[in-house]
């Protein structure tokens, strides 16, 4: 219901340029997901995901226009969370450097 489109990046990848000081931490259940969200207007723009806690999710609808070029859509089955997680574990890896 929020309009969360996941984009999840390696934590090596992600910089937030402003507003650090304006982010709100919220955690439950286990603490390893962190659930950031603006302490002014609620909106949640990135957050560090149970499933992927050495990146970011950022939610693309939040993104600068033209920041990304090219995005693909994947459906994430949450009937079969372990399976639909372990195939995208690799987009929280920075890729090697050449």
């Amino acid at each position: 219901m929020t309009g969360f489109l996941h984009l999840i990046v390696p934590a090596a990848r992600f910089r937030l340029l402003s507003g650090t000081e304006d982010l709100v931490e919220y955690t439950f259940n286990t603490g390893t997901a962190r659930h950031l969200f603006c302490g002014h207007c609620g909106i949640k723009s990135f957050y560090v995901p149970r499933s992927h806690p050495d990146g970011f999710d950022v939610n693309a609808r939040c993104l600068d226009e033209g920041t990304a070029t090219q995005m693909t859509v994947a459906l994430f089955d949450d009937n079969d969370r372990d399976a639909a997680t372990a195939a995208i574990a690799h987009l929280s890896v920075a890729p090697e450097a050449d």
